[in-house]
């Protein structure tokens, strides 16, 4: 709490800069439905929130309905697509078996695209990444029910700002008058969190103290700085976690000066006005898919995941929609 209270003492002007300029050309090129007239809270004027549970509810008039014989898949773009091609391979053959629907992986290259399709019509299952949950629950009508989670109910990451041995960098301060590099301005630790903290516990924000570069992705930023590309980075240490698995860096190329608390991880979930049974047969094959033995199993428990854990948005993104109050980003989707 202390922490959060520090977070929430002032805004980040370059987050909603560079986040409202990721977003207006996307934004700009969706035709918005006529506003309807009903509660909504921060979503877009072509959703409805009458429940108050902060997404958008499924439609009442079954003509709003898409019900696509093939359902497009996409996982949040934090690594190499290819490598989560086939880490979903088994799930997904298991959600085809349940939806009786086909599925199609979709590869996204960034996390502004990942909203585009999902606003645009041509996403219908996905995980957001933590900090592009909001965006994607407020633009483009993602219902979010479930996330990772260890065996035992454990949940989570932490945002490590990281450097390599021999940098001259020993601790946060010592990154003044050098480069810190990002992810892209959706990121929650890979930017939002960062800028957040940076400028609340240390009084440093980028331009005047450090030079900000954005890599794209974690895998990038960690490889950057494992790589000596570059001195430091804000990343997500369960991405790291992943790497170092699959010995794509070693522990002892990167050194951790900085840790967060606890983050929510990747949110999954489905588009708002997908046909009701299949959101319920989506979920189904979530919270009934067993884990042992497959190519998700594989993948995740480098990262000590595990299961899927029902949650909902409303409170386990709550200190992201904090952090996002203090970088003074808003959910405005035009």
């Amino acid at each position: 709490m202390k922490l959060l209270k520090k977070l929430l003492i002032s805004s980040t002007a370059i987050s909603a800069m560079v986040l409202g300029a990721a977003f207006a050309g996307l934004m700009a090129s969706t035709p918005a439905n006529a506003e309807k007239d009903c509660p909504r809270g921060d979503l877009d004027v072509r959703y409805c929130d009458v429940d108050g549970d902060l997404i958008a509810d499924i439609p009442t008039d079954p003509n709003e309905w898409v019900d696509p014989e093939t359902l497009i898949f996409a996982y949040t773009p934090v690594e190499d697509p290819a490598v989560y091609k086939e880490a979903w391979s088994d799930f997904l053959d298991y959600l085809e078996e349940v939806t009786g629907r086909k599925v199609l992986f979709f590869p996204v290259q960034s996390n502004a695209a990942e909203i585009e399709a999902m606003r645009s019509g041509r996403l219908h299952i996905a995980g957001f990444n933590t900090g592009s949950n909001p965006l994607a629950v407020n633009c483009a009508g993602f219902r979010p029910f479930t996330i990772m989670a260890s065996l035992d109910g454990n949940f989570g990451y932490e945002m490590e700002i990281i450097t390599y041995p021999g940098s001259g960098i020993e601790k946060v301060e010592d990154i003044k008058g050098k480069t810190l590099a990002f992810t892209s301005p959706t990121s929650n630790s890979g930017f939002k969190a960062p800028s957040a903290i940076l400028k609340s516990e240390f009084d440093m924000i980028p331009g005047r103290d450090f030079e900000a570069v954005f890599s794209g992705k974690h895998d990038n930023s960690i490889l950057g700085v494992a790589n000596k590309d570059y001195p430091a980075a804000s990343i997500a240490n369960s991405v790291k976690s992943r790497m170092i698995s699959r010995n794509v860096i070693d522990a002892d190329d990167v050194i951790t000066i900085y840790k967060s608390q606890t983050f929510p991880t990747t949110g999954f979930g489905t588009v708002y006005n997908l046909h009701p049974d299949l959101q319920e047969k989506v979920k189904e094959a979530f919270f009934t898919f067993e884990w042992e033995g497959t190519s998700l199993q594989k993948e995740f428990e480098k990262s000590n995941e595990g299961q899927f854990l029902e949650m909902n948005y409303k409170d386990f993104w709550e200190v992201i929609r904090k952090i996002d109050a203090a970088n003074g980003v808003t959910y405005t989707c035009k």
